[in-house]
C-alpha cells in the first residue's frame, strides 16, 4: 500500500501545509481590500474638490459680474451728470 501521489480524494491528506504561502495569499486579500478602500476615498475625495472648484468659479464670475456692474454704472452716472 505505498502511494506515490494522490490518486483521489482530499488533497490536505497529501499536501502539507506551507505556512509561507498561507501568510503571502492573506496579505495580499489584505492589500487588495485596502487598495479598493483608499481607492473609494479618493474617488470621494475628488467629487469633493470638483464641488469646491465650481464653487470658486461662481464666486469669480460673481466677482467679475459685481465689478462689471459698478464700472457700468459709473459709466451711465458720468454720461448724465455731463
Amino acid at each position: 500500500m505505498n502511494r506515490t501521489g494522490p490518486a483521489g480524494g482530499s488533497r490536505f491528506l497529501f499536501d502539507s501545509f506551507d505556512p509561507t504561502t498561507a501568510r503571502i495569499e492573506a496579505h495580499e486579500r489584505v492589500s487588495e481590500e485596502r487598495w479598493a478602500a483608499l481607492d473609494y476615498r479618493l474617488g470621494h475625495i475628488e467629487a469633493a474638490l470638483e464641488r469646491l472648484e465650481r464653487r470658486l468659479w461662481l464666486m469669480v464670475f460673481g466677482v467679475a459680474a459685481f465689478l462689471l456692474a459698478q464700472g457700468a454704472e459709473a459709466v451711465v452716472m458720468a454720461a448724465l451728470v455731463r
